[in-house]
């Protein structure tokens, strides 16, 4: 089974293997959405390409949208070459901020010992996870574009 798109709310990530496909489904989104009162907006619409290269932009009423090499969707960050390494980190880091505005409840002395083990297991775990490297490499051809609408 192959995933066309990623719907949630107000987001969409449309997904196609060319260029001519996906600007196929940003025209019928575009249609769709007018047909109901929404509107596309263009800036925050991105075009994602996985091993892609086209001269032409994908184009929403005539103006072609911004080619970049990561976006954020639904909170998880996306790259161009399909890994997580990105998006590992930020969220190792958001939980590492989290964790030094709280250390000082988690070493409260009002705290019983089974309610501080925890954190510093976590601590730890985060700290060697910091250090793991991978790499991913891609051969197949995707695009990807977020779009979001809202009501005029």
């Amino acid at each position: 089974m192959q995933l066309d798109d990623l719907n949630f709310a107000d987001d969409l990530a449309l997904l196609s293997q060319t260029q001519q496909q996906m600007q196929e489904k940003m025209n019928s989104v575009a249609a769709a959405s007018a047909a109901v009162g929404l509107n596309i907006h263009k800036e925050k619409s991105k075009i994602l390409r996985y091993n892609l290269i086209y001269t032409d932009g994908i184009t929403l009423d005539g103006e072609a949208l911004e080619d970049v090499k990561t976006f954020t969707y639904l909170g998880s960050i996306i790259d161009e070459y399909r890994g997580s390494d990105k998006d590992v980190k930020a969220r190792i880091s958001k939980a590492g901020a989290v964790y030094l505005q709280l250390k000082n409840i988690w070493s409260s002395k009002q705290l019983s010992t089974n309610t501080t083990n925890m954190p510093h297991y976590i601590q730890r775990y985060t700290l060697s996870t910091t250090t793991t490297t991978t790499t991913t490499t891609t051969t197949t051809t995707t695009t990807t574009t977020t779009t979001t609408t809202t009501t005029t």
